[in-house]
């Protein structure tokens, strides 16, 4: 199980409305932390919440559990399980859950000779007058809001599943602890299902996958996060691009092409900078400027200052595309005539991601968007967005990703985060149920998950093992254009502002080749594959009619090549399978006396012998079609 982002704290409120399920494994959680209190007393415990797919809980620990602890904890949480212990709720003063604190009881079983230190530091977070409650079971008393199942024995169906380390509230700051993850479903069957399910997750890694097959590389040289595309892993990318650029050609898109750094000013006006400065990489100075702030005896901290105010400028390497895009349109003098205006680029940007939430391609530093702009008329906007709604349905659905839902994201109401005028925001968020009401399929809408410029619609798909990624997002923006004072003449021939949408079906080309890869377990279809076909003739006599069997392919831009080794047909074989390669063609002396190939699938296995034309029209026209 991955490193969790820290939770953020939440208030009682959210906290009865947890789903049975979260609060199963939030009880699941306690009995994780009562069975380390037995077997470990010194343990001292901060934070144990409910996760995506199961629970952990942060531990201080002079042992260093291993995986080799697990059944002994397992045991110990079984024990507990058997006892049938209750939740018991007791609220209690503060001054109380602080004396409690000191005497080391909470997170433990009894008083011990050192305070409960964590719990003392949580103490403190717990706003005045919120009410503080303890929860027991059995022995074990632990400072908790709740929500709990009603007995320990409702926590049957559970599994310690990695342990992992983890800075306390995740600042570097802090004390580095033991995080024990675990996993807790309402009974043995659905626990059962969720571990095959992540041993085939397992089996799909797009890390694994990636390696075995050649496609990327990540190097410490050039830094984490930061994808080498190999070979034949710029194929899928090239293949991708290539389906995506005839849709855009059809759509009336314009492609462009933008730096990969800006000025900070630019980033000023679009409230990416310093907004978001936490998830940028550092501005860059220029160098005369940092020379003389250097010779001023300028320091890092007053660096920063002075970047953050505007006093001295720099520059960044591009979070987003949108900026640039603007420019371009900005650059031209535009007439309601000429709108929509239709931007496209497949175009890189940076983001600061903490080291220890980067994982393979799915979450990187450096990734290329297939980014687009559209610049339009407020009457033009329902249309737009079902044009590019069109656009993410098309590519699900050419790769088979048709199990999805369908989440409008909308601002909350309570929430200061969102900038611009609220009348536009409800012609936006309008425009966008709307068009999602054209989709034909059930949406929902989620008030807190529109960005802070606009509403959005997400696509949230399910691959073939049940397992939900974020991909196709198209955004609503009324903010932007008017930071940057953007203008067309209307028929009225007066300037108006227009409505800005960004889209980004795959959104990173990064991310969505590693979802791919895991979707297809590596046997991507054959339009997608890097080598598509390979020739096999089974001894060297037959190598010349092999590479004229290539040459015939080759010619109509089959990915196509031969392995002439001295290996036996078999090996040859095994090998090819291995590498999922879509399509093998045998070459013996009987194919080559009648211009044949023994044709060989690697899902469907042998499909016998046809001519060689007949071969290179259907693998032709499998390929042009984009079958799967």
């Amino acid at each position: 199980m991955p490193d969790s982002p820290e939770p953020q704290r939440k208030t009682l409120e959210e906290r009865e409305q947890m789903s049975d399920l979260e609060r199963l494994r939030h009880s699941t959680a306690h009995v994780l932390a009562t069975a380390i209190a037995k077997l470990w007393p010194d343990a001292q415990f901060a934070a144990g919440p409910p996760v995506e797919n199961g629970f952990y809980y942060d531990v201080d620990l002079s042992h260093r559990i291993t995986p080799d602890d697990f059944p002994k904890i397992e045991e110990e949480m079984t024990r507990i399980v058997k006892e049938n212990q209750v939740f018991e709720k007791v609220e209690v003063s503060r001054a109380e859950a602080f004396e409690l604190a000191q005497k080391g009881r909470l997170a433990a079983l009894g008083d011990r000779e050192v305070p409960s230190r964590f719990k003392v530091d949580l103490l403190n977070d717990i706003p005045e007058g919120e009410a503080i409650s303890l929860y027991k079971n059995g022995d074990f008393w632990d400072l908790c809001a709740g929500p709990h199942v009603p007995r320990t024995g409702n926590c049957k169906a559970f599994k310690v599943m990695s342990v992992a380390s983890a800075f306390y509230k995740g600042d570097a700051a802090n004390p580095q602890l033991q995080r024990v993850y675990g996993t807790a479903f309402k009974n043995k069957t659905e626990l059962e299902e969720h571990l095959v399910r992540l041993e085939e997750a397992k089996q799909r890694d797009h890390r694994k996958i990636g390696k075995e097959l050649d496609l990327f590389h990540i190097d410490e040289a050039v830094g984490q996060g930061l994808i080498l595309w190999k070979p034949k892993g710029s194929v899928v990318r090239l293949e991708l691009q290539k389906f995506i650029s005839e849709h855009l050609e059809r759509q009336g898109y314009s492609q462009v092409f933008t730096p990969h750094i800006g000025k900070l000013g630019l980033y000023r006006t679009s409230g990416h900078f310093p907004y978001y400065a936490e998830s940028q990489f550092p501005p860059v100075v220029e160098r005369e400027s940092l020379k003389a702030l250097a010779e001023e005896g300028c320091g890092c901290g007053e660096l920063s200052n002075r970047l953050e105010s505007g006093e001295i400028d720099g520059f960044l390497l591009k979070p987003m595309n949108c900026p640039h895009h603007i420019k371009i349109f900005q650059s031209n003098h535009h007439s309601y005539r000429d709108l929509p205006v239709r931007l496209a680029e497949f175009g890189t940007v940076y983001r600061w991601e903490q080291s220890g939430e980067l994982g393979g391609m799915t979450r990187v530093r450096g990734f290329t968007q297939d980014d687009a702009h559209l610049f339009c008329t407020e009457e033009q906007v329902r249309d737009e967005i079902i044009g590019c709604l069109e656009l993410v349905k098309i590519v699900l659905g050419t790769l088979g990703m048709n199990d999805y839902r369908v989440r409008v994201g909308l601002r909350d109401p309570d929430s200061s985060k969102y900038v611009g005028d609220p009348e536009k925001w409800d012609r936006a968020e309008a425009a966008l149920r709307e068009a999602a009401a054209t989709l034909g399929t059930a949406f929902t809408e989620e008030p807190g998950e529109a960005a802070f410029y606009g509403p959005k619609i997400d696509f949230v798909v399910k691959d073939v093992i049940g397992r939900e990624w974020q991909l196709g997002t198209v955004q609503v923006d009324y903010n932007l254009p008017e930071r940057f004072g953007l203008e067309y003449i209307g028929p009225d021939n007066a300037p108006h502002r227009p409505v800005m949408i960004h889209r980004a079906p795959f959104g990173s080309m990064e991310r969505f080749v590693g979802v791919l890869i895991e979707h297809f377990a590596g046997k991507f279809p054959t339009w997608l594959s890097p080598e598509q076909v390979r020739v096999l003739p089974i001894s060297e006599k037959f190598d010349a009619a092999a590479r004229e069997v290539v040459d015939t392919l080759r010619a109509e831009g089959v990915r196509v090549t031969i392995d002439d080794s001295s290996d036996k047909v078999g090996a040859k074989i095994r090998l090819a399978q291995l590498e999922r390669i879509p399509y093998m063609l045998i070459i013996g002396a009987k194919e080559q006396e009648l211009n044949q190939v023994s044709v060989r699938h690697r899902e469907r296995g042998d499909e016998g012998a046809v001519a060689v034309g007949e071969f290179r029209d259907k693998v032709v026209a499998e390929i042009r079609s984009r079958s799967l």
